[in-house]
């Protein structure tokens, strides 16, 4: 008997949950930002704050709505471990970036859209009509026709993924779910199955192991220093300058005028009839200080570490930034200084903000990493030093690559070190959404799939059992 051919893509069963025809989302929860758009796509469709606006008991998303107002308070549904920590603000998040932003408006079923109406009101359609239209529509879930795949951080918990296919199965109504790690995406979108991934984003910093596209749990180490982390450091560097550098975030100046460097700031401020709260103004001054991040920091790329080389470093060019309120001044040695903690505990700024702020040895990226490679075993270690991924937004400070290869180097003498880093910014800051989306969109992937028939036979402890 002949063997059996597969289906060609043209005559796949309509079960199957992969390749072009099924438009698969992709969802990329973070502290600092959520992603979210279609499998198949270079980049996601829609990026917005994971910070929302709560007011009068009413939540509000979208980065567009990130305004002063009366009474208004800004959350984060996630927490600095980058896990969920309000599961209904989080089900709002991404219903307003999946359904409201991703899916086209929906027509209004007959029996509401007001054109079946009789003079006395009544509507005409038959009894057993509306019955039925009623509980087609009650059945009918907004993503229905969409699989979903989420990512997670590598140590989130089993409660957590049991929460997220629940909400993905019974709320939204997919037909189909997959829960995968960050790393294992990162190095899916650099094209190794084996790798060893240095996240740096926002609210943290991990190293991961992974093996054949598996975590290697033993591996796993993380630390909080990351873009927050970073930005505090240049927090303390503006209020230990001479002179001290206030940050005025962009809303509170109506209008400047330009000054001379190191001169104090002549500018109006603006003036509001409310209390702008706290939480607003901290979020408007991480905007700043992500803006003087991506502009003047600096990591020192060698010779030798920052400490031993001050006098040299003093003699390298420096970068002007100008603050919203017109004050500027040009930064030399302490762009370079801000981001050394990260490398060296030693050199951070203190933060005075108690231990919270300070760092140890051991939360160092090259602590990190002696710690992972040396959670795993010996005959791993050249492959994982052979094909290291760095991803993550903060990874894109200048010479970020280098000075990772010159500790690296000191570290393990005599191995081959070998560094990916994607060239292009959007491919490093949306690494593990990239890897999501290469993943759904695979046709070898429909078989991968939780579908909905095994959630409603196994309920939500399935994803712990299949999503490894």
């Amino acid at each position: 008997m002949a063997q059996q051919q597969p289906l060609s893509s043209s005559v796949q069963p309509t079960d199957i949950y992969g390749g072009d025809e099924v438009s698969a989302l992709v969802l990329d929860p973070g502290y600092c930002n959520t992603r979210a758009g279609f499998a198949g796509e270079e980049i996601p469709k829609q990026l917005v704050p994971s910070f929302y606006l709560h007011v009068n008991d009413r939540d509000i998303f979208g980065d567009e709505i990130l305004t002063p107002r009366a009474g208004m308070e800004v959350r984060n549904y996630m927490n600095r471990d980058s896990v969920v920590e309000d599961w209904d603000a989080a089900t709002k998040m991404w219903e307003h970036l999946l359904i409201k932003r991703l899916q086209p408006e929906r027509p209004t079923p007959p029996s509401k859209n007001g054109l079946n109406v009789t003079d006395d009101g009544d509507v005409a359609m038959d009894d057993a009509d509306g019955a039925d239209a009623e509980a087609a529509e009650a059945h009918e879930k907004p993503l229905a026709e969409n699989p979903l795949l989420l990512t997670e951080a590598p140590w989130n918990s089993p409660k957590a993924r049991e929460k997220a296919i629940e909400i993905a199965m019974e709320s939204w109504g997919c037909p189909a779910f997959w829960h995968s790690r960050t790393p294992v995406l990162a190095s899916f979108a650099a094209g190794k199955a084996t790798a060893l991934v240095v996240d740096v984003g926002g609210a943290n910093t991990s190293v991961t192991a992974i093996h054949d596209g598996m975590v290697l749990k033993r591996s796993i180490q993380r630390s909080p220093v990351g873009g927050v982390w970073l930005s505090g450091q240049i927090r303390s560097m503006l209020e230990s300058n001479d002179p001290r550098v206030d940050i005025v975030p962009t809303f509170m100046v109506e209008n400047k005028k330009p000054v001379e460097a190191g001169a104090p700031p002549d500018f109006r401020p603006k003036s509001f009839n409310f209390t702008v709260s706290d939480s607003f103004r901290a979020f408007e001054e991480e905007r700043v200080l992500t803006e003087f991040k991506e502009s003047v920091v600096e990591v020192w790329r060698g010779p030798g570490k920052y400490q031993s080389n001050e006098d040299f470093v003093k003699s390298q060019a420096g970068r002007v930034f100008e603050m919203p309120d017109g004050s500027n001044q040009m930064w030399r040695e302490q762009r370079f200084k801000v981001s050394e903690g990260m490398w060296d505990e030693n050199a951070a700024y203190p933060t005075g903000a108690g231990d919270e702020g300070r760092i140890t040895k051991q939360q160092t990226i090259p602590a990190l990493i002696r710690q992972a490679i040396e959670g795993v075993d010996v005959d791993l270690r050249p492959n994982l030093l052979g094909n290291i991924v760095v991803t993550g937004s903060t990874s894109l400070l200048n010479g970020f690559n280098d000075r990772l290869t010159y500790e690296l180097t000191n570290l393990f003498p005599g191995m081959k070190i070998k560094i990916h880093a994607a060239g292009l910014t959007s491919e490093r800051r949306f690494g593990a959404w990239i890897g999501g989306s290469i993943l759904a969109s695979l046709g070898t992937f429909h078989q991968m799939w939780i579908s909905k028939k095994e959630y409603e036979e196994n309920g939500a402890g399935i994803v712990e059992k299949r999503c490894k």
